[in-house]
C-alpha cells in the first residue's frame, strides 16, 4: 500500500491544480565495468530531470571507476546493507529500496553482473536488490563490456534471460573502447 500524500499547508485538499506532483523515485544499480567513470554525468543529467529524485546502489567493484564525492544523492554499497539491520524488527535494506524505487536502470551492467542476475545470485546489495524487485515496475540494464565479452555466446543468453524476466535491453553502442579496440 503507497503512502498516503497529504497536501502542504495552506493548500486546499480538493484543489488538484495546488497539490505537488509526486516525485518519481529512480534507483541507478552502477558495476564495476570502466563504464561506470561515467555515473557522476549520468546523475547530473538526472537530476536536470523536474520531479525525478534518485539515489544510487553501487557495488564494490564499480567504486574504482568514479570518485564517490562527485555523486550529489544518496549511494549505497554492501557496508550500509549491513550497517542498517541489526535485529529481526529493523528494515532490510534491499527491501526497503525495492519499495522506494518506481524505477530502476542498471547501468553499466557489467559481464561479471549479467551473468549473476541471469543465473539468479544474489551476493552483494545491488544483485539483492534486482533479485527482489518488483516486476510490475520497469528495469533498464545497459551491458557494458569489453567486445569481446559481449560477443561471447553466453552474454546474449544471459541478455535474452533478463528480457525474459520482463526487464528492458538499453543496448550497446559502437565505439572506441577505453582498452583502444573498436566495437560494441
Amino acid at each position: 500500500m503507497e503512502p498516503i500524500s497529504l497536501p502542504e499547508p495552506g493548500i486546499p485538499a480538493g484543489n488538484s491544480s495546488s497539490v505537488p506532483q509526486k516525485k518519481c523515485h529512480v534507483l541507478v544499480g552502477v558495476t564495476g565495468s570502466v563504464a561506470a567513470l561515467k555515473l557522476p554525468l549520468l546523475i547530473a543529467e538526472l537530476l536536470k530531470i523536474p520531479g525525478l529524485e534518485v539515489k544510487v546502489v553501487t557495488t564494490e567493484r564499480a567504486k574504482h571507476f568514479y570518485n564517490a564525492q562527485e555523486i550529489p544523492v544518496t549511494l549505497y554499497g554492501d557496508e550500509e546493507e549491513w550497517q542498517l539491520w541489526k535485529g529481526r524488527s529493523d528494515p532490510v535494506l534491499h527491501i526497503e529500496l525495492r519499495r522506494w524505487a518506481d524505477l530502476m536502470v542498471v547501468a553499466p551492467l557489467d559481464a561479471n553482473t549479467l551473468a549473476k542476475v541471469a543465473n539468479g545470485i544474489c551476493d552483494n546489495l545491488l544483485t539483492c536488490v534486482i533479485r527482489a524487485w518488483d516486476l510490475s515496475k520497469p528495469l533498464l540494464f545497459c551491458p557494458a563490456m569489453n567486445t569481446a565479452m559481449w560477443e561471447h555466446p553466453i552474454t546474449a543468453r544471459q541478455v535474452e534471460q533478463l528480457k525474459g524476466f520482463g526487464y528492458t535491453e538499453v543496448p550497446c553502442v559502437v565505439k572506441k573502447l577505453v582498452c583502444g579496440d573498436e566495437g560494441q
